[in-house]
């Protein structure tokens, strides 16, 4: 007979410490925010959680508002030595249970591992959108020339780019994206969450006004790997180089700084972009399944 499963909300530091472990074991290929980015996250309805046996942390979730309006976010993670005890099952449920009691009537959730496919069939899940990860070694990497009438500036020489880049280019772009519900950002969102590293983050600058970005996200724990933060032109300026200048300087900047390899995520639909990374020499890497269901389960 299995242990009793305790679910119980990730408030002290330490609990967020603890959180972040859990993130790091079950998707070891990407960045897991640090704790002080977390705390930077909380809103009301966000709810971090610890499941516990006997007081060892099993695994974790998090329930919150997605980015894709109209929805809820949900992410039950189990650690592996932990699976097929019914644990995902009850912090599946007990997340769902939030969402819907703080007003939400759709929850999606997205999955890497094709094992837990049929987890999220189980509970009437179905697909509706799919990401695919593109990686780059970096090697030797020139700085590129930009095009004709164009500027690219770092966020660190020009901090009050960013907020403007938000205005000028990607409250347009989000709008554009290949998403399957509008995707929803504030500018305190795109301060907080969409730059971690100014320094290699860039924007392209024709007579003043900003025309193009792209960045990287660092990670502390994992600093010879980066991955490539929103990269987007403003409709005027596409398929003149712009995009491409841009990313080639986010490598340039990688390979400067000890970086190894650079990855990314690219949705379904969105093949302009996924051509141009491969056209700079990345392959691909994983799969992630957005899987959606109405609530309550």
């Amino acid at each position: 007979m299995n242990a009793t499963l305790t679910i119980r909300p990730a408030e002290t530091d330490a609990d967020l410490e603890l959180w972040r472990q859990v993130r790091a074991i079950v998707l070891p290929d990407e960045r897991t925010a640090t704790v002080a980015e977390l705390r930077g996250m909380e809103r009301p309805g966000r709810l971090l959680v610890l499941a516990e046996v006997n007081g060892e942390v099993v695994g974790h979730g998090v329930a919150d508002r997605s980015d894709l309006e109209g929805r809820a976010s949900l992410g039950p993670r189990i650690l592996p030595e932990h699976r097929r005890k019914g644990y995902g099952s009850e912090l599946l449920r007990y997340l769902a249970a939030h969402a819907a009691s703080v007003g939400h009537t759709v929850a999606a959730g997205m999955i890497d591992d094709p094992e837990l496919v049929g987890f999220a069939t189980h509970f009437g899940f179905a697909e509706v959108d799919r990401q695919v990860e593109q990686l780059r070694t970096i090697g030797v990497e020139p700085k590129p020339d930009p095009p004709s009438g164009i500027e690219i500036v770092s966020i660190v020489d020009r901090p009050e780019l960013w907020p403007r880049a938000y205005h000028e280019v990607a409250l347009e772009a989000v709008k554009d994206m290949a998403v399957i519900s509008p995707l929803r950002v504030t500018l305190e969102e795109w301060e907080r969450d969409w730059i971690n590293a100014p320094e290699a983050s860039f924007v392209a600058l024709s007579d003043g006004r900003v025309v193009g970005l792209a960045s990287l996200m660092l990670d502390v724990e994992r600093p010879d790997r980066a991955e490539q933060g929103f990269t987007a032109v403003a409709r005027g300026w596409r398929g003149r180089g712009v995009a491409s200048t841009l990313k080639r300087q986010t490598l340039w900047w990688a390979a400067e700084h000890g970086i190894d390899e650079v990855y990314t995520w690219t949705q379904t639909g969105n093949d302009d972009m996924r051509q141009l990374n491969e056209h700079l020499g990345f392959t691909y890497g994983q799969v992630s399944v957005t899987f959606q269901r109405e609530l309550p389960l």
